[in-house]
């Protein structure tokens, strides 16, 4: 109804009802095209980033490590060393030129007076200053990467983590650093000081830019290189609890990329108007464009600390988030990468410690079931287990092998094992497939169960419809064993016996019985199969007519006759 015209009847608008369909149908299209319209900036930019950095809850299954630049866990450790260098070399780089270029910006922008391109400065602005900063960007960058790979020297010789070695691993980002807050300290007190000696109004602005840019870069690059070198902190976990460190945890990172990529630049904004008006150096407007680009530089500048903080926190929280959804599919095949020494690695390890408890639970649920029997387990589950039981309508099938004896006198005890697995397959199999549930396996005969734990409307149709598959597929499938097979049915106690340090599920009655003993008399008839003629007459007529009734028989233990059946040669 959504956009289409009221209906017209005989000329007229349609009943009340459809007229008001087509308002709410109107009203969802306005609403639909406002918030398409209306989505923010925030909501663009976010899908960009996850779009670039392949973090989201609605993408498919997250990196290992948070990003596909890392690798694989599977990766070569030759290759891992490789890939950690390229990607420290490329964003330490990239990460100081940016920087190099925000203090060029400030010394002629922010600040032009002095002028750096003065007679004076000029020698210094064309020499020394592009000497350093090149000599610093190659001298820094290997002597940075360099530390960085010393530090990961346990993880390329594939030897296993130690407690020295993960120290090492996870002070490697404060390392790296301290390499590149020495370097743009020695830049800030060279050039600070070669500028003061031309013009000692060159100090303030050289010391506030330099310092100002350095500090920042160095943050960036240590969050950076604490990205990069997940793969290696995932291996250097493995020995255990990681270190107290500097800024610990999640709030700690947040609390000093704070401070460095919003606080800093703000101080900064703050001393260079202390500087403008004690120095009285710069115009009412040289001084508000400075403040200007400063305030720029500052968002810009907090902009990037805070999203590789806030990329480094969500992508361990995406990686267990996927691999919770692969969990809620029933993959307990699943775990992850425990790479961050924060809280959240705590939350990854707790993640593979639940999966692993939930799979030994899965493992003994499997096994409880294949002891007592899968409705047995689930039933047990659902309500507390206590001795005793409950009075229940079932029908009763007991299987016997005829000849057990001579069986294990002329094969050997493997041959037996493997012959009576395949007889018992076939039980299993055709009670399952009936709803029934196996009860008891005793040496080469076996009692299921049907109406119990689980109750049927009609317990006698599974049972006489299992037992004549049953004695079908024995012959066609393990002509070998032959078997008697007797179907009974009546009330029964079913449940729990035995005492409360172990015991059993069993049903307990003359049904059960009776179905052993009209097991073993149809050892001796043609089709190895009786059923007592009660429990066929309480089945539906689509299972009564493959059976019919014979001769009283008063059977061993019992006092009445009972009235046997026996299936048609047909069926």
């Amino acid at each position: 109804m959504r956009g289409e015209p009221p209906e017209v009847v005989d000329g007229a608008l349609g009943d009340h009802e459809t007229h008001t369909s087509h308002l709410i149908g109107l009203i969802g299209n306005y609403a639909d095209a406002t918030m398409t319209s209306q989505k923010t900036a925030a909501q663009r930019l976010g899908r960009v980033l996850e779009a670039i950095t392949r973090q989201s809850g609605r993408l498919g299954k997250a990196p290992a490590y948070g990003s596909w630049l890392l690798g694989r866990p599977s990766e070569s450790q030759r290759r891992r060393r490789v890939r950690i260098q390229v990607i420290l070399t490329v964003l330490v780089v990239t990460a100081n030129l940016i920087g190099i270029a925000v203090v060029g910006l400030m010394v002629t922008v922010v600040f032009p007076v002095p002028n750096v391109f003065g007679p004076d400065a000029r020698w210094i602005t064309f020499t020394v200053v592009p000497a350093y900063v090149a000599a610093a960007l190659v001298i820094g960058t290997f002597w940075a990467t360099h530390r960085v790979v010393e530090s990961l020297r346990w993880a390329i010789e594939e030897r296993p983590p130690t407690p020295t070695g993960q120290r090492n691993t996870l002070l490697a980002p404060w390392r790296l650093t301290r390499v590149l807050l020495a370097l743009w300290g020695g830049g800030a007190v060279l050039i600070t000081t070669l500028y003061g000696l031309a013009d000692r109004d060159f100090i303030p602005k050289f010391g506030l830019s330099i310092s100002f840019s350095g500090i920042v870069v160095s943050t960036g690059c240590y969050l950076l290189t604490e990205f990069a070198l997940r793969p290696v902190a995932a291996q250097a976990l493995e020995a255990g609890r990681p270190p107290r460190r500097f800024a610990p945890g999640v709030m700690g990172r947040l609390m000093t990329v704070w401070l460095l990529g919003s606080g800093l630049p703000v101080a900064a904004i703050v001393l260079a108007a202390l500087l403008a008006m004690t120095m009285h150096n710069l115009t009412q407007t040289q001084f508000a464009f400075a403040v200007a680009i400063l305030a720029l530089v500052s968002i810009v500048f907090g902009f990037i600390l805070m999203w590789i903080s806030a990329w480094l926190t969500a992508t361990p929280v995406r990686v267990v988030q996927a691999a919770l959804k692969q969990v809620e599919k029933g993959d307990l095949n699943t775990s992850v990468e425990v790479f961050d020494g924060t809280e959240l690695g705590e939350l990854q390890r707790g993640f593979n410690a639940m999966v692993d408890g939930l799979r030994e639970r899965e493992r003994l649920r499997d096994l409880f079931g294949r002891h007592v029997g899968r409705e047995v387990a689930a039933a047990a589950e659902q309500r507390q287990l206590e001795l005793g039981g409950a009075e229940c309508h079932v029908a009763v099938l007991f299987v016997d092998v005829v000849g057990s004896s001579q069986l294990v006198a002329r094969m050997p005890p493997i041959e037996v094992v493997e012959l009576l697995n395949r007889f018992f397959a076939v039980i299993v199999e055709e009670v399952d497939r009936n709803h029934g549930l196996v009860n008891k396996f005793e040496g080469d005969a076996a009692l299921a169960v049907f109406g119990a734990p689980v109750p049927l409307e009609r317990p006698e149709d599974h049972a006489l419809a299992s037992a004549r598959a049953i004695a079908c597929r024995l012959r066609d499938d393990v002509p070998e064993c032959p078997a008697g097979i007797g179907v009974a049915a009546g009330e029964v106690i079913a449940g729990n016996v035995g005492a409360h340090e172990r015991f059993e599920y069993t049903v307990i009655g003359e049904p059960v019985n009776e179905a052993a003993r009209l097991c073993e008399l149809a050892k001796s008839t043609p089709q190895r199969l009786l059923a007592s003629a009660a429990a066929v007459e309480r089945a539906s007529e689509g299972e009564r007519r493959h059976w019919e009734s014979g001769d009283e028989v008063v059977l061993r233990g019992l006092d009445q006759p009972t009235l046997v059946a026996a299936p048609k040669a047909s069926s």
